[in-house]
């Protein structure tokens, strides 16, 4: 379906001649033949364009382009006028109509493209919304965002899920990426030439959040000095993102399982209900079955969004992958900075390698951009925060003493197993009795033997 159109005109041998002229092209149509009705209709349901009269019964059609102003998802307008009401035609572009053209309509296919260039334009103006309020300037590439042994799998299962309409539940430490991997299932989809929109539910004041999910109508409470459009709007057609969704309020779970079930939403303090036309990508660090148990989270709705459950391994896991990952952030930071770099040098590669990164992907990144701004020609060890390089000297203190304990007992195998004779037990150790003896007063064995 290329998009829904509302035709609003009273001549009904025109209006069917319009009607079908669209149809025909695939695009969703529904009529009116006055203003009041349209209306109505524009109340009860949300559309892609509009395409009236302007001169009609009762309400005209500059009036009803008037009274939808005010709302901030009315749809745009195309006029339909006589050559004698062309001025009022021209008044409308000036108060935002798109365009008109004028009746008898001698080429169909300028409506198409007028149409076909109009919606566009929204969508287009949705992505720059989306764009704008997004924390990610762009994406990395695919090899590099499932870079790893341990993300080989999740790879796999996004490009599965990508091209479905499965509602998408993904499970992760923060930092992790779970917004990056979202991003992918929705360029990847059918919805990928529509808006996508991020929202994290733990950012918000509960009693703010339910407007920036549905949005709200002019007076719906103090300080709504305007009707506002809320995420489920802006993303129609495309994906929404609800990050941290065990942070959800329960009285906003029930309304967000209703959505779900019904495809459907009012805004704050209105009743006209609006279509929800999304795709839902939901994350969470929490671990929401436990969640349920404790009432935290709906059950049911937990079902509803875990139709495809997906589970991110923290960076500690994919150790394989720290390399490929410090070497694109340094070259993305150097680029900004106006750096040129060589490279990681192996000590400071082997740091961070043995760190345990609780912050995951995202202190990796902040981690090479301070490394980066403090580099002259390497990113060196002493470039790195002092927790890592702290991490990393335990790591090695912690490897050597394993490997002293280790060699203790097999020490003390061979001599027990000897009988305490220490030439055989060196023997069989392939070490001198001198390096036997002087490991015996190391470790502790001074009256064995």
């Amino acid at each position: 379906m290329k998009g829904s159109v509302l035709v609003v005109e009273d001549d009904e041998t025109f209006r069917a001649f319009v009607q079908t002229i669209l149809q025909d092209e695939g695009y969703q149509v529904e009529c009116a033949a006055d203003g009041a009705k349209a209306l109505r209709l524009l109340r009860q349901t949300g559309f892609d364009v509009v395409v009236s009269d302007l001169k009609l019964p009762g309400k005209s059609g500059l009036d009803l382009f008037r009274e939808t102003r005010p709302d901030p998802g009315a749809p745009p307008f195309i006029f339909l006028t006589a050559f004698g009401t062309v001025d009022e035609a021209v008044c409308a572009i000036k108060e935002g109509a798109v365009d008109f053209l004028t009746k008898p309509l001698q080429d169909p296919q300028a409506l198409l493209t007028l149409v076909q260039r109009t919606i566009e334009t929204q969508g287009r103006a949705r992505d720059y919304l989306s764009l704008k309020e997004s924390e990610i300037a762009g994406l990395p590439p695919e090899e590099l965002l499932f870079a790893g042994d341990a993300m080989r799998v999740v790879r796999q299962l996004v490009h599965d899920v990508a091209v479905t309409m499965a509602n998408v539940l993904i499970f992760g430490e923060s930092g992790t990426g779970k917004e990056l991997v979202a991003r992918t299932i929705h360029l990847m989809s059918p919805r990928s030439k529509a808006a996508f929109i991020a929202i994290n539910c733990a950012a918000i004041p509960e009693n703010l959040l339910e407007s920036e999910l549905f949005g709200h109508e002019k007076g719906a409470f103090t300080g709504a000095v305007q009707a506002r459009q809320g995420k489920f709007e802006l993303a129609k057609g495309g994906t929404i993102f609800l990050d941290e969704i065990g942070e959800m309020p329960l009285s906003l779970q029930a309304k967000l399982l209703r959505v779900i079930q019904e495809r459907s939403f009012e805004r704050v303090g209105g009743t006209r209900e609006i279509k929800a036309d999304v795709r839902i990508v939901a994350a969470t660090n929490r671990n929401l079955r436990d969640e349920v148990a404790e009432r935290r989270f709906r059950e049911d709705l937990y079902y509803r969004l875990n139709v495809f459950p997906l589970q991110l391994p923290p960076l500690r896991e994919r150790t394989d992958a720290i390399a490929s990952l410090a070497e694109y952030f340094m070259h993305r930071f150097s680029s900004q900075l106006g750096k040129t770099l060589k490279g990681i040098e192996h000590e400071a590669l082997s740091a961070l390698r043995r760190y345990h990164w609780p912050g995951n992907v995202r202190e990796l990144q902040n981690v090479m951009e301070r490394a980066v701004i403090l580099a002259k020609d390497l990113v060196r060890a002493r470039t790195l925060p002092d927790e890592i390089m702290t991490s990393a000297q335990v790591g090695q203190l912690d490897s050597r003493e394993r490997l002293k304990g280790a060699e203790r007992d097999l020490i003390a195998q061979a001599i027990a197993k000897h009988g305490g004779n220490r030439r055989l037990a060196a023997g069989e150790l392939g070490i001198s009795r001198r390096s036997l003896q002087y490991k015996l007063k190391e470790y502790g064995f001074l009256d064995e033997g």
